[in-house]
């Protein structure tokens, strides 16, 4: 059975499965191409809306295999770092993907596993998961991961948790903005639906917009040049179809073309 599980239903709502349970899900270079390649294909998919990144098993992700990483200590340093470059393309191909993204983690997650968690637009835990940048007691550092890591929990916070390699709990997690919601291990599955549907809701080229937006503001100051930047922005919006047809919605008290439950008359 393949390392990577992959479905779309019919919401065009597509779900990337980490399938090495056996393993702890744990990465190597097979999985990342494969991942690496899925996320490609999904990216330039119009039906496709939203992706999801789950696992099969007790864990989310373990990082690097350890297997991949004793053949990797054998190897020449031009060697690993073409290894080290094929990780880096995964976060980033994942990290600025045009489809919100969801991760969904139901168990601990080391090293890389952390990495893929900062990189989707949204992360939701349940109460058993646990996060750990261990790498320091491995005699390593979370390079390739570090900087969507400190993005997403900011530098103080990764100073010491790149420097302990502390055991991170879910409500820890939560707090420092590694994830975005804790909930109960049988209210996962749940808490996972409901955000999908929020973000089934919204238009999809604004929210591809919304993400560069979001990219492209952050560390920058707020002067004249983020003010003009932002006004052609929402001016470009207000345009075109989408912004129109959002207007349009809203006026008619009707559900916007992009919803997919448009035909339900029970969904508001």
């Amino acid at each position: 059975m393949s390392d990577l599980l992959e479905s779309i239903d019919a919401r065009g709502v597509a779900t990337l499965t980490l399938n090495k349970p056996e393993r702890h899900n744990a990465f190597d270079d097979g999985l990342i191409a494969a991942m690496t390649a899925s996320l490609k294909r999904l990216d330039g998919q119009s039906a496709v809306r939203v992706v999801v990144l789950e696992a099969a098993g007790e864990s989310f992700c373990a990082g690097a295999d350890i297997a991949w990483m004793k053949r990797a200590a054998q190897d020449s340093f031009d060697a690993n770092v073409a290894d080290a470059g094929v990780l880096a393309e995964l976060m980033q191909r994942l990290d600025l993907l045009s489809k919100p993204t969801v991760a969904v983690i139901g168990g601990p997650a080391y090293g890389g596993g952390v990495g893929l968690v900062a990189c989707c637009d949204v992360a939701v835990a349940s109460d058993r998961a646990s996060f750990c940048l261990s790498e320091a007691r491995l005699g390593l550092i979370p390079a390739v991961v570090g900087p969507f890591v400190i993005r997403a929990i900011g530098a103080r916070q990764a100073r010491r948790y790149f420097l302990t390699a502390e055991s991170i709990s879910a409500p820890r997690a939560k707090e420092i903005g590694l994830v975005h919601e804790v909930v109960a291990e049988a209210a996962l599955e749940t808490a996972r639906d409901t955000i999908i549907e929020a973000l089934l809701a919204g238009a999809p080229g604004a929210q591809t917009e919304a993400k560069a937006l979001a990219s492209w503001c952050e560390g920058r100051p707020i002067d004249a040049e983020l003010a003009r930047e932002t006004a052609r922005r929402i001016a470009t919006r207000r345009a075109s179809p989408e912004g129109r047809e959002g207007l349009s919605a809203f006026l008619g008290k009707r559900l916007p073309a992009w919803r997919t439950d448009r035909n339900n008359p029970d969904v508001s």
